[in-house]
């Protein structure tokens, strides 16, 4: 070879190793998690508390906080949102939401897990909390409770900003409490196209999820700082595996990292372990206008908790409508409840068990069944008993059991309770009390096996114990 040939070639090589050094330098940095999801126990970590650019990984939390509100009554699923300036100028990935537009708060969620939609994060924010900052503020509160000690967040949707970092382990321990803290919206993860109003939206990661077995979610984030990162979850039989891959050079080389890390913890986690659910983070209360009630003075949570929340109380007559999906929270203020639960019983329960009566009254049917679907005591004073047998046509022959107790009273008197407090997600159902040898069981009969289902992950939300049964249980 000539020595200008030489002197070519060399030139060439220095010139593409300086155009190549920017990019190199420029790689985000790589950091990863495998977590026991039942039990906390990690199973392998690198780099894993490097502090790191989240990117959409943040909408998680943005997330969690949306259910944590719903539930406790801030606002409903299907409260109309007026969207801000500020949102409908978020950058891309987003739904197209447009200044002044109003939306049902459903349709943000899902355009923020499923397609990570920018704008709906910040429509989230702002309907929660009534700023970016007060919102931010609502987030790093929430992870400090949780114990993500190396996690600050600035916005609602992940795009980078100055000291708006995480670390492996923070997202770990927030995708597992998404997963057991608010089991009935997790599904939102795994769903790979949802309708979001105004548009149909597709996931961010549907290749890894039809590719790898048990894979149900849950987030993905890219910008340029971040590089790819993914927090996935997935479950076989009893075992589920949590891994998250922070500086990805690309979804595929992520997306096959995620699967090398799940593989991983799947041989290592071991085949039994009682699931130990971590502690849901509380809630601070603070005065403040809340989307969605109209009148009275409300709460608004902030940060971390002293007390929980209850809606404004309505009028014991005021029915309340709901769509088919909808939590409904208690509407009806507890004295009131205590009120129609007595009335409709005839008295409230003896604070001590009387003297036996001289005459032995005559015994009631093994099973009374009522109608759950009216408020008893809204129309009568006595209550109807009927001793049927659920007909098991149309595949109405599944039910929830609430609970077993010592007496027939008190069994009834946490049906009608329940009833009230979960009129949309009972409504058609049958309270039936059926004596055992231990107590007497109080059931909600007469739903399909999805009605049965989604009634005990609602119930479930609220703290009331509950596990699905066949008609004849």
């Amino acid at each position: 070879m000539g020595q200008s040939a030489l002197f070519g070639l060399n030139a060439f090589i220095f010139i593409f190793v300086i155009l190549l050094a920017p990019l190199g330098a420029n790689a985000a940095p790589y950091a990863a998690m495998v977590m026991d999801a039942r039990t906390g126990e990690v199973l392998h970590a690198r780099n894993a508390d490097t502090r790191l650019h989240p990117a959409s990984l943040t909408k998680m939390m943005t997330l969690y906080i949306a259910f944590q509100a719903i539930q406790r009554g801030e606002i409903g699923l299907d409260t109309e949102v007026t969207i801000t300036k500020e949102a409908a100028a978020e950058p891309p990935s987003k739904l197209g939401l447009r200044t002044g537009q109003k939306i049902r708060f459903r349709y943000l969620l899902r355009a923020a897990a499923v397609k990570s939609a920018n704008d709906a994060a910040t429509a989230i924010g702002i309907a929660i909390s009534g700023s970016e900052e007060a919102f931010a503020t609502r987030m790093n509160r929430t992870a400090a409770a949780m114990g993500m000690t190396n996690t600050t967040f600035r916005n609602a949707h992940g795009l980078t900003r100055d000291g708006h970092l995480s670390t492996a382990r923070d997202m770990t321990i927030l995708g597992r409490h998404v997963i057991y803290d608010f089991p009935q919206y997790y599904n939102l993860f795994s769903r790979r196209s949802a309708d979001a109003g105004i548009a149909k939206v597709n996931h961010t990661n549907r290749r890894w999820l039809d590719s790898y077995p048990g894979g149900d979610g849950v987030k993905t984030g890219y910008t340029r700082a971040a590089g790819f990162n993914l927090v996935a979850s997935a479950q076989r039989g009893q075992e589920r595996v949590i891994a998250t891959v922070f500086g990805g050079s690309s979804t595929a080389a992520r997306n096959a990292r995620v699967t090398e890390l799940m593989d991983m913890g799947f041989s290592r986690a071991p085949a039994q372990a009682s699931v130990r659910k971590p502690t849901p983070p509380g809630a601070m209360v603070s005065e403040a206008p809340q989307v969605g009630n109209s009148g009275g003075k409300v709460v608004r949570v902030s940060g971390l908790v002293t007390r929980s929340l209850r809606p404004i109380a309505r009028p014991a007559t005021a029915a309340p409508t709901m769509s088919d999906d909808t939590l409904l929270l208690a509407a009806i203020d507890s004295n009131v409840i205590d009120a129609i639960v007595a009335e409709a019983l005839g008295a409230t329960a003896p604070a001590a068990a009387p003297a036996a009566p001289a005459v032995t009254p005559q015994a009631r049917p093994a099973e009374t069944v009522i109608m759950a679907a009216a408020p008893p005591a809204l129309a009568e004073q006595t209550i109807p008993e009927v001793v049927t047998r659920i007909s098991t046509s149309g595949g109405r022959h599944w039910g929830v059991n609430v609970g077993r107790y010592n007496t027939r009273h008190d069994a009834e008197r946490v049906l009608l309770r329940v009833a009230l407090n979960e009129m949309s997600t009972l409504d058609g159902s049958l309270r039936r009390v059926v004596q055992r040898s231990g107590g007497f069981d109080a059931n909600f009969v007469g739903l399909t096996r999805e009605g049965a289902d989604l009634a005990c992950r609602r119930l479930q939300a609220r703290g009331t114990t509950c596990f699905m049964i066949g008609a004849d249980s």
